[in-house]
């Protein structure tokens, strides 16, 4: 039901805004240890899920299918890398600058439809980009340097979501999918961590090793939210709702860990704002004619 896929995807959003919060509760663990632990916990959890749900002979079917297989693969790595500089970015201070990757993807998913799939613009499309691009001029004069935090975020989760699309599997088996290509390499530097002494698990008290375990189920659910959501409505309706996140992101990184906003980086976030309210304007409008010429 598309009701439901909505009530998905503005769920998972709402969680990954909270994200700031949490991760920072496995500290003293680097970012790189909290990426592995997600990673390995999260295949536990799945474990589990797929054998209540009796769906590893699904699995097994995705597995198969190479074409399933390839993209499910691309988007393991881009998940990863996604995941890898979140986190990073959460654990030295960076969230704002996160949160803006996430206000750009809407933007970016754009231009990949210009790019890759030769897609043509509406005149008001290419304004919103004309203003995001502003957007990241004025961040580079402002900043002296280019915001690659938010770049490497907002492509990696935009190309993430596009393969996950076009895999067209079931939400549960996909992540179970990724999970399982990635968990060698998480599992392998736990290893190497745990028999090198530098691993912070069971060494931190109670909380902390709680927290760590949960990681998996955390990182889990809002993932299966959004797969659930991204075969059941159209993409355009997620890249609207997705503004829940880095606003979510913004407002922890400037009211609770107090990040610094200078005025040119206001300036910056300005131009994207307005170029979201005119993205967000021209999509809901464009809906609203189609439905109109259906009837």
């Amino acid at each position: 039901m598309p009701a439901r896929g909505y009530v998905y995807g503005f769920s998972s959003y709402l969680i990954w805004g909270l994200f700031p919060l949490y991760w920072p509760l496995l500290a003293p663990a680097s970012a790189w240890e909290t990426l592995a632990h997600r990673i390995t916990w999260s295949l536990l959890f799945l474990a589990i899920l797929n054998t209540v749900r009796n769906d590893w002979n699904k699995i097994g079917a995705v597995l198969k299918n190479r074409r399933q297989f390839g993209l499910l693969t691309g988007a393991s790595i881009l998940i990863t890398i996604n995941w890898g500089l979140y986190i990073w970015a959460v654990f030295n201070d960076h969230v704002i600058d996160a949160s803006l990757g996430y206000f750009m993807n809407p933007i970016i998913n754009i231009a990949f439809g210009v790019v890759l799939f030769r897609e043509k613009l509406r005149k008001m499309q290419w304004f919103a980009i004309a203003i995001a691009a502003g957007g990241v001029i004025s961040l580079v004069i402002s900043t002296g340097q280019i915001p690659w935090v938010a770049l490497i975020l907002g492509c990696s989760f935009g190309s993430y979501g596009m393969l996950k699309k076009l895999a067209n599997v079931d939400a549960v088996e996909s992540l179970t999918v990724e999970t399982l290509i990635l968990v060698p390499f998480a599992v392998s530097y736990l290893v190497y961590l745990f028999f090198t002494n530098q691993i912070a698990l069971g060494h931190h008290g109670v909380s902390q090793t709680t927290f760590t375990l949960l990681a998996g189920v955390v990182t889990a659910i809002p993932l299966l939210l959004f797969g659930a959501a991204a075969v059941r409505i159209p993409y355009s309706a997620m890249g609207i709702m997705q503004y829940v996140t880095p606003t979510m992101q913004f407002l922890c990184g400037y009211f609770i860990t107090h990040e610094p906003m200078t005025s040119g980086r206001w300036v910056g976030f300005g131009f994207v704002w307005i170029a979201l309210a005119v993205y967000s304007v021209d999509a809901i409008t464009h809906h609203i004619r189609f439905a109109q010429s259906e009837e």
